[in-house]
């Protein structure tokens, strides 16, 4: 569902947890996102190549990174929130509430096990 704005649901989830956060460290991003900075900093690479997001250093120490939205990121996601919405609303329509309230229940519970 998300093809036509160019991003994975990897991509718009690391793009959404940077809107919420504005100006956030690498390390607080991956703490944010429950994954390694490894991790992280392979899923920023393409995005930071594609202008969505800009790393800067911190200032504080040489070795730490903040990570930004750029105003393209910003658009790009406004265009990808789009397409999750009517991906969410077709979900909802296929399983109906009770069943994706079940699903969301599940879900949450695999995610307290990590």
């Amino acid at each position: 569902m998300l093809e036509p704005s160019g991003l994975k649901v990897t991509q718009y989830s690391l793009l959404r947890n940077l809107e919420w956060a504005k100006l956030v460290s690498m390390t607080e991003l991956a703490r944010i996102m429950r994954i390694d900075r490894t991790t992280l900093n392979r899923n920023i690479k393409p995005l930071v190549k594609a202008g969505l997001i800009e790393v800067n250093a911190s200032g504080e120490d040489s070795r730490s990174r903040n990570v930004m939205l750029t105003e393209a990121g910003k658009v790009t996601l406004a265009n990808a929130g789009v397409l999750w919405r009517e991906a969410q609303e077709s979900i909802e329509e296929y399983l109906g509430i009770e069943e994706l309230d079940n699903l969301k229940k599940l879900l949450s519970k695999l995610e307290a096990l990590v």
